[in-house]
């Protein structure tokens, strides 16, 4: 009997060894294949690089060109022709100077007697503050 008992542990050691060398085996081939992740490295390290650097981005030419500001948003930001990067510049100024973000939730702008015709509400998020700016420059 004690024999009968020696032999089902060891069949179930033996079958634990097996399990444990076969997730052995199996890190060591995706390993082996990991050639992805040494090129997602690579890449990595060519963009920490160029932080390093001191290589600045060059801008997008959509975003450069000048557009002209419609008359209610030229009361804002001014009317001479500037890029969408300056007119958001000088609407969150605008916004920051007159104290218009909500106090509670921060994203949501209160509309003052200027912001209302561009708004057309009298508050409004911050990532549809641009959708509705966008619709008064030309």
């Amino acid at each position: 009997m004690a024999t009968a008992k020696k032999k089902s542990s060891a069949k179930k050691s033996s079958a634990k060894r097996g399990s444990s060398a076969k997730k052995s085996s199996a890190k060591k081939s995706s390993a082996k294949r990991g050639g992805g992740s040494s090129a997602r490295k690579s890449t990595a390290k060519k963009s920490a690089a160029k932080k390093r650097s001191g290589a600045k981005r060059t801008p997008n030419a959509a975003f450069m060109k000048a557009m002209q500001p419609s008359e209610q948003l030229g009361a804002v930001v001014g009317t001479s022709p500037m890029p969408r990067t300056e007119i958001t510049k000088k609407l969150w100024a605008y916004i920051k100077r007159n104290n218009l973000q909500d106090a509670k939730e921060r994203r949501m702008i209160n509309a003052d007697d200027r912001l209302r015709p561009i708004f057309k509400k009298d508050q409004v998020s911050m990532f549809d503050m641009t959708k509705l700016v966008n619709k008064h420059l030309s």
